[in-house]
């Protein structure tokens, strides 16, 4: 079975947005001589080997990367750009460039399920045909996303490939499989790594080996390897990726730009708004299903001050149980407090002996047939009542 992927609108617009700013580049693909680092070589001779120790290689191979950003292209001018493209998706206009001293950096807001990963995977092929960029590090904040994005980029090779007639060439980061790094600097093509965070974000005696010199690896730093390749950085989730540290673990990739695709981005790391669709927008346009609302109904009650919210009723093979909300008396106060409750559960003995809950708080009975918990003194909820004190909150 072959999946068939219908061309959204939306998608196109966000690629787009990031292509647009950087209008007046022109598509070039740089060349550039690679480390090959060092070996050892057993010399034979008389029967008796000889080991000459490291050896420098005199002869390099090529490599392929990212052209930064020609010098007629400058700042003021790429926020001009970046300034038309927000007024022409209704996004505040930046003042300035924010996060300069580390590349070029953009936001991309998509509601989950609108197909964030497709989104920028064909950001990566219009960057491609535009400018002639083909290095990517796709970092995510775990290894479950990182095998989820794998399979995305295996999912979408035919449909990527019929559209703009190339292969993108892509790879999880192994450090066990660091010749994966010398296919990644010296193929021409679109090439994409990607890698979780926790590969690369350690120090002290936890370094991890992409900034270490290995032996398997001729002597040389993988992050070195890569960072000459001037890739473009795609971090997908950075609210979860991107801690004090792992900022400045990113620096050490020389990334020409970075990219953030999140539905929930943190207001630290907004850097220059290109695109946003919003719950609301991918609703209107009938990408997500409608948001569901749970309503809380106040009750009439004869308690005087006690709290209670019905949370839901759990029906299983077992008698039903139900989730209740009260306050529970503590060394500093109340508090409000879920518990799951039986039949035969006494409130009063639960909140640790608040007068409140003393008269009748004791489950009679839980009714899954209509979400229903009724209390020895009369008192009835069903699932999103309230009685008590009640706040707006």
């Amino acid at each position: 079975m072959r999946l068939q992927y219908k061309h959204q609108k939306f998608q196109a617009d966000a690629a787009k947005a990031v292509v647009d700013v950087f209008a007046g580049q022109p598509f070039m693909t740089g060349s550039y001589l690679i480390d090959r680092g060092y070996y050892s070589t057993d010399v034979m001779g008389g029967g008796v080997d000889v080991n000459y120790g490291n050896v420098q290689m005199e002869e390099s191979w090529e490599g392929w990367r990212n052209q930064p950003i020609v010098p007629a292209l400058n700042d003021r001018i790429i926020l001009e750009h970046l300034q038309k493209v927000q007024r022409s998706y209704q996004l505040k206009p930046s003042d300035k460039l924010e996060g300069r001293e580390n590349g070029y950096n953009l936001t991309v807001e998509m509601e989950t399920g609108v197909g964030k990963t497709y989104t920028y995977i064909k950001t990566m092929y219009e960057l491609n045909r535009a400018y002639g960029w083909s290095k990517f590090i796709v970092v995510v904040p775990s290894i479950a996303i990182r095998e989820g994005v794998y399979k995305s980029f295996q999912m979408t090779q035919n449909h990527f490939t019929e559209e703009y007639g190339k292969r993108i060439r892509f790879f999880i980061y192994n450090s066990s499989q660091l010749t994966e790094i010398d296919s990644f600097a010296s193929d021409s093509g679109i090439n994409v790594m990607i890698i979780n965070s926790q590969a690369f974000n350690a120090k002290g005696k936890d370094a991890r080996k992409i900034y270490m010199k290995l032996d398997d690896f001729r002597s040389r730093r993988p992050i070195d390897i890569i960072a000459k390749t001037n890739p473009v950085l795609i971090i997908d989730e950075p609210q979860s990726v991107e801690g004090k540290q792992t900022k400045e673990r990113l620096k050490e990739f020389h990334p020409l730009l970075t990219l953030r695709y999140s539905a929930t981005h943190r207001a630290d790391s907004v850097y220059n708004m290109v695109y946003r669709l919003d719950a609301m927008e991918a609703y209107n346009k009938r990408l997500v299903k409608k948001i569901e609302v749970k309503g809380i109904c106040e009750s009439g009650t004869t308690a005087t001050n006690s709290y209670l919210y019905l949370e839901s009723v759990n029906v299983s093979k077992s008698d039903p149980t139900a989730t209740l909300q009260f306050d529970v008396k503590q060394s500093a106060g109340t508090k409000v407090k879920s518990r799951i409750v039986s039949v035969g559960d006494n409130l009063y003995d639960y909140s640790n002996g608040l007068e409140e809950y003393r008269d009748g708080y004791v489950v009679k009975s839980i009714d899954g047939r209509d979400n229903s918990v009724e209390f020895l003194n009369g008192i009835r909820l069903c699932a999103g009542d309230v009685v008590g004190k009640v706040s707006e909150d």
